[in-house]
């Protein structure tokens, strides 16, 4: 199957709709970051096989579970799962923030090419970067641990605000590792078309100021 075709299946297994252009944004996404990566290994060999599943979908699966209007994305890298998720979501204002400034030319490129409008770059280390607002959502698929994710983010969330961690099998001694301020939400199983491994969703909302 085409990319296309992949994309096209897997968002009817996801249930989401998406209008034709922002489908072509997300092809387009992808066709940039294949280009930079040939130049500056953006991404790893690994995860270069198969980018509609690893990178488009596995990001999108995230969408229904998005709190509030305001979301920064910690670790984004390349722009995942923050610029698939902006596309998907355009109503939401999404914050890439990375300390890597060559991802970061990346991340900004890519904005400027694909035209999006609620996206801002932030070349920052997590735990330096001062808002002025806080978010209502910190997503991540980047930390070693949720703890690590808490310890360095957890300043950007509002009080109330959700962090939302991708894993893989479910985090067992992670969740029982949680510090203090925070409490475990729920666990979302997630099932990623087409990608045959497995995929947890924690969400852990900040109890304090």
């Amino acid at each position: 199957m085409s990319d296309r075709e992949v994309l096209i299946k897997g968002l009817a297994q996801l249930d989401l709709v998406l209008e034709d252009v922002a489908q072509q944004q997300l092809l387009d996404y992808l066709a940039l970051l294949q280009k930079w990566n040939k130049i500056h290994n953006l991404i790893s060999r690994k995860e270069s096989d198969n980018l509609v599943v690893r990178h488009l979908l596995d990001s999108l699966v995230v969408l229904p579970y998005i709190n509030g209007s305001r979301v920064v994305d910690v670790g984004s890298g390349a722009g995942l799962p923050g610029i698939p998720l902006a596309i998907a979501n355009p109503q939401c204002h999404f914050t890439l923030l990375d300390c890597n400034s060559k991802k970061a030319r990346f991340r900004n490129q890519a904005v400027i090419e694909l035209g999006l409008k609620n996206v801002t770059v932030v070349d920052a280390r997590a735990e330096e970067f001062r808002p002025e607002q806080g978010f209502d959502s910190v997503i991540s698929r980047a930390f070693a641990t949720i703890a690590d994710m808490l310890t360095v983010a957890g300043h950007l969330a509002t009080p109330g605000g959700k962090f939302l961690a991708l894993k893989g099998v479910y985090p067992e001694q992670e969740l029982a590792e949680l510090p203090q301020g925070y409490r475990l939400e729920v666990v979302h199983p997630l099932a990623v078309p087409l990608l045959g491994a497995e995929r947890h969703l924690v969400v852990v909302v900040r109890t304090e100021d």
